[in-house]
């Protein structure tokens, strides 16, 4: 290194090596200038990757709604990828000053006495425990009873049907007619068949644990594969017309619930579209999530009640009411809020909370929507967090003019954006009380579906998956009107399916 007093001497003895180091100093300065700006590049993609990755392994299903993912850079997991590090449960609603378990007045379910048993088995007093004297032929002085509820024994019962054949003096010969269910020289009839469907659609048993149960219980030796894709098919087919009927009510129900969810047929993905209210539900199978499946399901394109949904944004392509699921903007807000301390994701956590207590307040009163003076009130204060939202998430990167398509934002930002131009369909739930505050509903009705697939894979042929929907949706349906699950079923085989009332929501 050059020290000040030798620097001067060359400068003033040989002027042009000090101008010849003056301009080599300049290059290695520029060099070393554009190193580090590449640098700091380069350690802020290595930064925002870090925390990306550190983001997506903070996420659960407490704070994140999206599908589990294939790659490390797909973010978000369902419950069941929380896997045995699931973390303690933290529940959004504040704690409730009632003890646990039942609460005075709730009726209970006690095994209680019935007034005609199937069966009395009577133990008589013989002799006296005293002194033995015999006491056979004494009344007793009273009766004391004892009930023991326990299942009969299980038997496959054998009807034989024998249709007379009969020659009239004509020469004409009859025939007596065979009942329905009496269709072959030998065949299960509409029990065996309605349990069978039950434990495997219903029950989603893999058919080994199917086909044992009926052999262990019931003695149906020869049940096998086949059989049961028989009464598969069967029970699909005599429901199509139910099914028509389920889709027409709920494509005109005031309030409905849409999702959808991934499940494969044939080797490859398929997508579960769901339409469900409160006693409805109606499930369509298709290659596609979007449009092109929403357009072939026939519901969404003319529907004119309000649909609850998530952010997805083939939904926004129809003209409909909307109403955003606040359960899926929770837990991103709950991500926010642990994971990047945004304190305003805080601020509409308490606040879309608050307002759901004052809509089920207000409801218990009997009202159906929030006072106008309530409703502008909550409003301001929604506006308001949104505002101080942006503030503690400015724009930093201009719009490169080079690059297509959107700005890329924060996370934040983008929530920020959905609170900002959907307020309406935030606040939905609190202008309406049949629009509820979240989309459960939907949610639960697909859990089910990936249950399935998890315990048995995927689907050998598409039509199998349109009769595990028909079926499904037909018995969640009945379940929802309070109907027995087996009992719907049977009535299935028997001819006399359960068909929902025109009158749901």
């Amino acid at each position: 290194m050059i020290g000040y007093d030798q620097a001067l001497t060359i400068c003033r003895t040989d002027p042009e090596a000090a101008a010849r180091m003056l301009c080599e100093l300049s290059r290695e300065l520029d060099a070393l200038r554009k190193e580090v700006a590449a640098l700091k590049a380069e350690n802020a993609a290595l930064r925002e990757r870090v925390q990306t990755l550190e983001e997506q392994l903070a996420k659960d299903s407490h704070n994140s709604h999206l599908p589990a993912p294939k790659r490390l850079r797909q973010a978000g997991k369902p419950p069941s990828s929380d896997g045995l590090a699931k973390p303690k449960p933290k529940s959004l609603r504040p704690k409730s000053e009632r003890p646990t378990g039942g609460q005075p007045g709730h009726p209970g379910h006690t095994l209680r006495r019935v007034e005609k048993p199937d069966r009395i088995v009577t133990h008589r007093v013989e002799r006296c425990a005293g002194c033995g004297r015999s006491l056979a032929g004494q009344k007793p002085d009273r009766v004391e009873r004892r009930q023991v509820h326990d299942l009969p024994e299980p038997k496959l019962e054998v009807t034989e049907h024998q249709a007379e054949v009969k020659t009239c003096p004509c020469g004409c010969v009859n025939r007596a007619a065979f009942p329905p269910e009496a269709a072959a020289p030998v065949q299960y009839g509409p029990r065996v068949k309605s349990v069978a469907v039950y434990l495997g659609e219903y029950q989603l048993l893999p058919f080994d644990r199917l086909a044992e149960i009926m052999r262990d219980l019931f003695a149906c030796e020869s049940f096998s594969e086949g059989t049961l894709a028989n009464f598969k098919a069967d029970c699909s087919r005599r429901l199509e017309p139910v099914e028509a009927a389920i889709r027409d009510l709920a494509a005109v129900a005031p309030v409905a619930g849409f999702d959808e969810t991934g499940v494969r047929a044939t080797g490859s993905l398929h997508w579960l579209h769901t339409v469900s209210t409160r006693l409805l539900t109606w499930y369509y199978a298709h290659k596609r999530r979007g449009c092109e499946a929403m357009d072939a399901a026939g519901i969404l394109a003319d529907y004119r009640g309000r649909a609850i949904h998530d952010f997805w944004k083939s939904y926004f392509d129809y003209d409909c009411d909307h109403a955003l699921c606040n359960g899926h903007l929770l837990r991103e807000l709950t991500f926010l809020w642990e994971e990047q301390e945004q304190a305003w994701a805080k601020d509409m956590i308490d606040h879309l909370l608050a307002i759901k207590e004052a809509v089920a307040t207000a409801r218990a009163s009997g009202l159906t929507a929030l006072s106008p003076a309530d409703q502008e009130r909550f409003l301001k204060d929604y506006e308001r967090i949104v505002q101080a939202g942006y503030a503690q998430n400015p724009v930093t990167a201009p719009h490169s003019p080079k690059r297509r398509g959107r700005r890329k934002q924060s996370k934040a930002r983008n929530l920020l954006d959905r609170f900002r131009d959907h307020p309406d369909s935030v606040l939905a739930f609190m202008r309406d009380f049949a629009v509820p505050f979240d989309n459960n509903q939907s949610e639960r009705d697909l859990r089910m579906m990936k249950l399935r697939q998890k315990i048995s894979g995927t689907f050998r042929s598409f039509q199998a998956l349109v009769n595990f929907c028909r079926i499904r949706g037909y018995v969640s349906t009945a379940r929802k009107n309070g109907l027995n699950a087996l009992d719907a079923l049977q009535r299935v085989f028997l001819g006399n399916p359960f068909v929902p009332a025109a009158d749901t929501s």
